[in-house]
Formats: C-alpha cells, structure tokens, sequence
C-alpha cells in the first residue's frame, strides 16, 4: 500500500481520483491549497504527489523543490488544465515525474502511478550501502540528490556518459567521481579540453605518431586516447571538436581502434568515455555542426546539472566548505559569515555557477585577511554592484546574455497600459484560478513587505515569524523584487 497525496482544489476531481486510486489499495490524502498541501506533504511519508498548476494560494510549480526537499522525497506528477510547454519544460527541469494536462482517463492516472512507485520499489532495491566517493561535490538539495542518482547509475556500467550543464556547474568533477567510484578507478583518467586542440596538431594529440610522421617528429609520442587505455577519456568540450574530426572519432568510439600518424597498423584502446557540454548539441545537429550519429553514441546516460540559481539551498554550505578548504590551504583560521555575507550568497544569481561561487570565496578571504568575518564588503566589487542594482530595480549587468531560457519563457510579461491594457482586460478576462493566483501574489508581497517592517530587516526573526526557511524567504525577496535594506 503506498501513500499518495492530492493537492487540488477541485474537491469533485479530488473525489473521483481518491476513488480509483484507493480501489487499487493506496492510502490518500487530499489538500485543495498550497499551503495545505505543504503542512500535509510535510506531515505524511508520501511516495507520490499529484500536484495541481494554479492553486487559490500560488503556482503549484514554485513548490515542486519543497516537497521534494521533504524526507520522503515523494515522486511528483503535475495535473493541470492550462499546461504550457514552457510549464512542462520548468516542472520536468525541476524534478516531477511527469507533466499531464486535463482532461484525462482515470486509466491514465493509475498508469503514471503505477510506474512512478515502480521506479521508486526499484531505486530503493539498488540504493547501494556503500557511498560514493565525491571530492568537493556539496549538496543535498533535491536537484542534486537527482543528479547523484545519475552517477551512481553511470558507475555500474561502462556505457558512454553526456554530462551537461552551464559553465562552471561542476561538469568535470562529477566526471571524476564517475570513474573515481567506477572498477577503473585506479587507471588513468586523462583529460582532453577540446576547445584547446589546435589546427593540424589535433590528430597527433588524441592519436599519437610515429617517429618522422611530420616535420618536428623526432621522435615517436604516445597519443591522449591510448594514455586512456583501461582507464577514462575525459573529453571536456566536445562541442568545440572540429567536424572534420568528429567523424574520424565516431569509428574510434565504435571499434576502440585507431591509427597513430605515420604508423603502419591500428592499436587498440579500451578506454571508458565521457563527454561534457555547456551547449545545446541537438541545435548544433540541426544546424550542421555536430554529427548526429555521434550524439547517439555520446548520450548513453546523461547526466544534466542543474545551475546554482535552482538549488539555493545549497549556496551557504557549499561556501562554508570552501572557505574552510582555502583557509586551511593559507593557513588561516576558519572565517564565520555575517548576516549580511549570507544574504547576499542568497540574493546573488551566480551567473558562473558553482565556479564563481569558489572564485567569490577565495577573493572575500583575501580581501577580509586576518579578519575572522567575512561581511558582504569583503566579496567581489562586481557583485556588490550587481546586488545594488538588483535591488533598485535595474536588471544586472551579467544577467542580460545568461538568462536560463526556461526563466526567461516563464517570467511574467511587461505591463500594458492605457486603452489597450482596457481592451485586453475586456476581450480576455482572466479565469477564476488567474484571478485567485493574482491576488495572491499581491498579498504574498505585502505580507512580506509588513513582515520585514515588523522585524526591522531582522531576517532570522522574520524566518521565525514566518516559518520559512532562509533560503525561501530569499527566493520570496526576490521574486517580489523586495530590498531587505530600510
């Protein structure tokens, strides 16, 4: 029998699913607000939740992360009737099992549910005892904990793996974790950043040559993919591969044989292979620049990491154990952060992702010295500016050319006014949900606007008041454009 939770807030809905799925001998428990649907998912050890889109009091998808942050980690299956492609882009992006638009079979339902706690039978069945071995990989956010499903499967196996994710998401650590907790863990792992091959020496580098294959070759040099021999090819880049190239290293991939230049015969490499991207490889196949062929053989297993500015909950110990690393590495103490530091990890995008993040750390410990606190003067002057003009209103500097598509397609469009706001207001008025959703969001900025006057800023007492966790007040601040400064 498994737990299964509704939030909706169509009690007939609610009432006709409740009935098909306990016929089938589930437990179930309905909430019909957001809010409710929070206090209850967080009560009750629920395998799977069905999730409504727009609810009296929010959008279901801004607390996709919530529940799963909850210690049950339930599977989510998004139920709407005003499904969007760009909706069903952010709720798969954010985690849910499934994204399915009303209306629907019952039959369907019980389907997707059927397979969702299949799946979660199995991964309990094959969750290893032993932990994996992930040098300063830090988190424990839901999209990290997906992420870390997906090594620990790329581990068992020898298949290919596409790892992919914006710069400076850790693409080349989770690499080296693969094969660090892998049965060729203590071979090689030789590493090839693609974007650096130049021109006519390329060949030479992946697949070695002989003694007098080109002027300059006195003398016979092994090539990167034998070095990889029993071991893991690391090609960081693979985007930047020369299309000339790309073909000559699909038969490679294929049959694990190459030919040295100038040699007479083919050696052999048994080499496991990894992939990194940060660019979109399918556009580049429809646009001419990738192999398709090779994509198919890249992509195995994929691994997809997420940007820092989905798993915030992660950002402050993720900067407490770097911290803690660069002082002990100068011979500092251990440095503690104020408020104001803390706020400002929270408040930033870190366009850079976890990479920035480090350089950000490492340059407030330089800045601060000796000093045994780090506030939000000691990071990184072009930060602070960012945050200031986050804060007044004007975009950012660095966010104009890293926007994540999926945000961009999903934030709220610019205001119309005058007679054609009136025209549109008359000629397309907004449904029941819309409105709810609506006056919702204004009450969720003013309640926070009288919240931090009570408090006088005081963050930690305003969590207090709340009961919301620092990080999500900061994403509330945020998305209401609130200033944290009176």
């Amino acid at each position: 029998m498994a737990k299964i939770l509704i939030i909706d807030d169509d009690t007939w809905f609610c009432g006709v699913l409740t009935e098909a799925i306990v016929a089938d001998g589930n437990e179930v428990q309905c909430a019909h607000t957001m809010q409710d649907g929070l206090r209850v998912a967080t009560a009750g050890a629920f395998e799977v939740v069905f999730l409504d889109v727009i609810l009296p009091d929010g959008n279901g998808l801004d607390s996709i992360s919530e529940i799963r942050a909850i210690s049950s980690e339930p599977e989510i299956i998004i139920l709407t009737g005003s499904g969007t492609p760009d909706g069903a882009e952010l709720a798969i992006g954010s985690g849910a099992w499934d994204y399915i638009q009303k209306p629907f079979p019952v039959s369907v339902i019980k389907l997707h549910l059927m397979r969702a706690l299949q799946y979660r039978e199995e991964r309990r069945a094959k969750k290893s005892s032993t932990p994996l071995k992930m040098d300063a990989i830090i988190g424990s956010s839901p999209r990290m904990k997906d992420a870390y499903h997906l090594l620990a499967e790329a581990t068992s196996t020898d298949v290919n793996v596409l790892i992919t994710g914006e710069t400076g998401t850790g693409k080349e650590l989770f690499a080296k974790a693969i094969h660090d907790n892998s049965h060729r863990a203590g071979e090689s792992f030789v590493v090839v950043d693609c974007a650096a091959l130049q021109g006519t020496l390329i060949e030479s580098i992946l697949f070695g040559h002989e003694k007098g294959a080109f002027t300059g070759a006195v003398q016979s040099r092994e090539g990167l993919i034998k070095q990889a021999d029993a071991g893991t090819l690391f090609l960081d880049e693979i985007a930047e591969l020369p299309l000339s190239l790309q073909k000559v290293f699909l038969r490679v991939l294929q049959e694990r044989r190459f030919r040295p230049l100038g040699g007479h015969k083919e050696e052999e490499s048994n080499f496991r292979l990894i992939a990194a991207t940060n660019r979109d490889l399918e556009g580049m196949v429809r646009s001419g620049q990738f192999r398709e062929d090779l994509l198919y053989r890249l992509r195995a297993h994929t691994i997809s990491l997420p940007p820092l500015r989905e798993y915030r909950e992660d950002i402050v110990p993720i900067a407490i154990y770097h911290a803690e690393k660069i002082c002990k590495r100068s011979g500092l103490d251990t440095k503690t952060f104020s408020p104001d530091f803390i706020e400002a990890l929270l408040s930033y995008h870190w366009p850079g992702n976890v990479r920035e993040l480090v350089n950000a750390m490492e340059r407030a410990i330089a800045a601060a010295s000796s000093a045994s606190t780090l506030f939000r003067k000691h990071l990184p002057r072009e930060i602070r500016v960012d945050l200031v003009r986050a804060s007044t209103g004007i975009p950012p500097l660095a966010r104009k050319s890293r926007i994540d598509p999926v945000q961009a397609s999903t934030d709220d469009p610019p205001p119309v006014s005058g007679d054609k706001a009136s025209l549109l207001s008359a000629a397309h008025p907004p449904t029941l949900k819309e409105l709810r959703a609506s006056v919702y969001a204004t009450a969720e900025k003013e309640y926070l606007t009288d919240l931090l006057k009570m408090t006088a800023g005081n963050i930690e007492h305003a969590c207090m008041i709340s009961d919301l966790s620092l990080p999500r007040l900061y994403e509330l601040l945020r998305k209401h454009k609130i200033s944290t400064k009176s």
